[in-house]
Order: structure tokens, then sequence, then C-alpha cells
């Protein structure tokens, strides 16, 4: 089929004079192209209707789509008894069938008064070696969601204790709390849900409770609700993590915060069109309790005869200092031992 610059370029020589003749022989094609492109400029060549192997079968495969929308082709064929074709013209129209009923879900973008609400979510970015063992490494983003102010805080843990630990050193570095805080479907927030309804972690809203926020559940499958704090972990993982070398998780949070200052919340933001940092000044925030929460983990361990306990895979005594650092452990380690 000839291209529309080729029909332009017929009807453009033809207007300047040129025979029929001359216009073939120039542009290369056949001489009954030409005069019949000169009488329809739209003329569009048609192929014959060519019958296939699967039309007797088509609507039994709609019908079976329609039963199950993620019914596979090899399925589908074993319900079309005396088709003799392939599964590959099979597998194309499932395709054809699921691409038109495909649709795509319009939102609209939705933006928070400053200070009414924070979003958080973890990101998982590799692990930490120390000496010969390895440990991961996650961060939890916390974005104030009208300034689009970011917050990231690594840790080893996405235990409850570390959730809360990491917000409240959030709400500490932001000066305060919001109204709303939006999250996922994590186990350490929301416990089951059941259409709209809800059912939170208790341990996480008794930690709320404290600070008057509400917390909101994302919709499963639905990541544009909280789609901020989404773009700030795709954020952190493009722009911090390569090219860095990191020795301990001291030393990733010292450079994370570093990058905070320096980097993510004072570049202009191409949504607002404004540094982060700046939007922030008109962002009042509630103020936090007098009295914080405390999120230290605390856990039994066994003493044996000799009073050593097993601890991060190795056997040390109770009678030795135990000033483990955070570099070792993430957390520290506090040993009482009674008479």
């Amino acid at each position: 089929m000839i291209d529309k610059r080729t029909i332009f370029e017929i009807h453009r020589l033809k207007h300047l004079g040129w025979s029929e003749r001359k216009i073939a022989r120039h542009l290369s094609i056949d001489r009954g192209s030409v005069k019949k492109y000169i009488r329809t400029p739209e003329a569009i060549q048609t192929r014959p209707n060519r019958t296939s192997k699967l039309d007797p079968y088509r609507d039994r495969i709609k019908a079976l789509l329609d039963e199950d929308p993620t019914v596979s082709a090899p399925v589908v064929l074993q319900q079309l008894e005396g088709f003799t074709g392939k599964i590959t013209i099979v597998r194309d129209y499932l395709r054809q069938l699921r691409g038109k009923r495909k649709q795509r879900i319009a939102y609209t973008r939705f933006e928070s008064n400053p200070g009414e609400q924070m979003q958080v979510d973890w990101g998982h970015f590799g692990s930490l070696k120390y000496g010969d063992t390895r440990r991961k490494l996650y961060a939890l983003v916390v974005i104030e969601a009208f300034s689009r102010m970011l917050y990231v805080r690594f840790t080893h843990s996405q235990k409850q204790y570390s959730l809360h630990s990491c917000l409240i050193e959030a709400f500490t570095w932001f000066g305060g709390c919001p109204k709303q805080l939006v999250v996922d479907n994590m186990a350490t927030a929301v416990v089951e849900r059941l259409g709209s309804v809800v059912r939170f972690n208790d341990t996480f809203l008794d930690f709320l409770c404290r600070f008057a926020v509400q917390p909101i559940a994302c919709t499963p499958g639905s990541p544009y609700e909280k789609g901020k704090v989404e773009s700030g972990v795709k954020y952190l993982r493009r722009n911090f993590i390569p090219l860095r070398s990191f020795t301990d998780l001291d030393d990733v949070q010292g450079q994370a915060l570093d990058w905070l200052n320096s980097v993510a919340n004072v570049r202009i933001h191409q949504t607002t069109g404004q540094r982060p940092v700046d939007r922030f000044e008109k962002v009042t925030l509630r103020s936090l309790p007098q009295r914080l929460p405390d999120t230290r983990q605390t856990q039994s361990l066994l003493v044996h005869k000799d009073f050593a306990i097993r601890w991060q895979h190795l056997y040390r005594s109770a009678l030795d200092d135990w000033q483990i650092s955070d570099r070792e452990s993430g957390y520290r380690l506090c040993l009482l031992v009674s008479e």
C-alpha cells in the first residue's frame, strides 16, 4: 500500500502539469496506481476475507473468558473439541479479547492542605555486610504531602518496633505530626480488610493514639493512592543509592541526612515547581506529646549455666561488657540479670 507521503507527491506533481507516465517513472511506482490515487486520493487496498480454523470457536472462547478472565491458552485449547489449529492462534485471539476489555483507570490528582497528611512506605535496598554476615537494609520513607518534604530512616528491620521508632524520628525531624497518616496494607499497620472495612493493628493504633493521628489504609492494588511516597521511594532508589558505599547503618543514615538537606529537599520538584523546603514553610504540624512512646524492643533470652547467652549467632558471657553498638546490631541491647 502506498503511503500518504507518496500520494501527496502524486498530487503535487500532477498540479505542476506532469503526466501520469512521468510521475510513475519519477516515483518508481506503477502507472495504474498513479491514475487510481489521482482519481481517489483516499483509496485503501483491502485484503480479501480469509476464513480461520478458529472462526467456529470464537463465541465459545468468549464464553470461557467471561467465566474466568485469567484462563490461559492451553486450558482454552482443551475445551475446544474438534479444533485442529495450533495454540498460537488461540493465544493471539485471547490477547486480542483481553486488549479490548482492558480499561485504563483515570483518577484525579489529589493535593492535601499544608500539614494535613503524611504518607509512609518501606523500601528494600539490598544488604550491609558485617564481618562474615550480611543484614538486609530497609528504609522507611516519609513525605509531607503538601510540600513534598522528604525524610528517610534506614534500618535492618521492618518489625513493629522499627516502624514506631522510625515514625517518632520522622515526626521529630519534621517538628510535629500530621492529622492523617497514609499507609499500605503491611501487617504492622493493617491486620485485615474486607472491601472498604479496615481492621488496623491494635499496637499501631495504640501508638498513633498518642499523637492523635488518623491512619488511612490504601486500597490493595491502588498505589496511586499514596503516589507521593511511591515516587519518593523511587527517587531515593535512583538518586541516593547509586555509586555510594556504606560501612554500617550509621554511615547510611548519615549520608541520607546529608542528601536530604543538600539534594532532595532543595531541588525544584517536578510536580509543584517549587523547592520542598520552601513549601514546607507554609506547613503547621501538630505538636508532639511531651512524653514520647517507648519503642525499644525487649526480648527474653536463654541464659546458660556459664552465664552466656546466644546473640547475633554468637555466644557471649553475661559478665562481659554488653554495650552492643548500633553498628553491630542496628539497636542497643540491655542485659538485666537478677540475683
